[in-house]
């Protein structure tokens, strides 16, 4: 891969020693596959923030540690990568550590190794689990900020959480609903996992709100599908077999063709169905009038506050990191938000 960029610079980003990296760059045996593909994708990473590439000033290297399907994580990704250019005169370099599934001990794992080659501070989206709990503590012994974000994990010693008002979410949801589809026969809550704060948030204040509203309404909730396409389906057509009364979605956790492509499969289609997130799923579905409404929250402002807060830590900027409610916004068809879904 033809590029301009300095072993350093690529070691680095890739969070690898220079001799390593020489090796890669060079092909000489003895380097672990998993390895060179370290080192490719930090020159791609390297290549999409050239604009923060060789600018002077304090530089900042801030690691993204995510458990999220894939179509959350590009999402993420081009909203760190887009707000880069907007911190200067400060440098910020970013780190993606990226999973679709596994445990809270794998990514203590990946946590781990990030303060082992040093960082400037952590963005973390994880599940409220003791290993992610323990490997927070970890790394603030080092010395290393972790902002949570999306989802919180408020026994660790995070320095802030960084996303909305999580029961207010729910809450929001569930007003929604009974708008919609009053008298529904039964609503489908479906989650990534139950230990992710954030949905269970969600949840609660889903169901506090549903109580008020429509006392009657049952819920039905689907777990465990991390999101991901076929998990999901198959989980949330097991709990429509059972239930003929469900009529109405609420989706805290995501995956939502999956979700619908259940409905299809039973001969269904849901009154009302409220998500989360403005990701190019959602746009499309959005569009088709497949999903209600979307409660969306900025990522390029909530990302842009990591920065600043894991620079506030750093001493660059004034002030303390804290924990504000990121603003909901309710998204229908009819309310796009300017110049932000032109590429889907």
């Amino acid at each position: 891969m033809a590029h301009p960029y300095r072993i350093r610079e690529i070691a680095q980003q890739a969070g690898l020693s220079t001799a390593t990296v020489d090796r890669v760059l060079h092909g000489r045996a003895g380097v672990r596959a998993g390895t060179v593909a370290e080192v490719h994708r930090a020159i791609a990473d390297l290549q999409r923030q050239a604009s923060q590439v060789g600018l002077g000033g304090a530089t900042f290297f801030v690691d993204l540690v995510v458990l999220a399907p894939d179509r959350f994580s590009r999402a993420v990704r081009a909203a760190l990568e887009a707000e880069l250019p907007t911190l200067r005169p400060a440098v910020v370099r970013a780190r993606f550590h990226f999973r679709q599934d596994g445990s809270a001990a794998d990514l203590a794992d990946v946590l781990d190794g990030v303060g082992r080659r040093g960082s400037s501070g952590v963005l973390l989206k994880a599940p409220d689990d003791p290993a992610v709990v323990a490997a927070v503590a970890r790394l603030e012994e080092r010395g290393i900020p972790v902002v949570t974000f999306v989802t919180d994990v408020p026994a660790s010693r995070r320095v802030a959480y960084v996303g909305m008002d999580d029961r207010a979410a729910g809450a929001t949801a569930a007003y929604l609903l009974t708008a919609v589809a009053p008298g529904s026969g039964g609503v489908l809550v479906s989650l990534s996992r139950s230990t992710f704060r954030g949905e269970g948030d969600r949840e609660q204040g889903f169901r506090a709100a549903l109580r008020e509203l429509a006392p009657g309404v049952p819920v039905h909730v689907v777990e465990g599908g991390d999101g991901l396409e076929d998990s999901t389906r198959a989980s949330v057509a097991q709990v429509l077999a059972g239930e003929p009364g469900i009529d109405a979605v609420y989706s805290a956790g995501g995956g939502n063709r999956a979700v619908l492509a259940a409905f299809d499969d039973a001969g269904r289609v849901p009154r009302g169905f409220v998500a989360h997130d403005l990701d190019a799923d959602n746009v499309v579905l959005l569009r088709e009038r497949r999903l209600t409404a979307v409660l969306h929250h900025d990522l390029r402002a909530d990302v842009r506050r990591v920065c600043r807060a894991v620079m506030q830590v750093q001493g660059a900027l004034p002030g303390r990191p804290s924990s504000r409610p990121s603003q909901i916004q309710v998204i229908t068809p009819y309310n796009e938000p300017a110049g932000l879904l032109d590429d889907h």
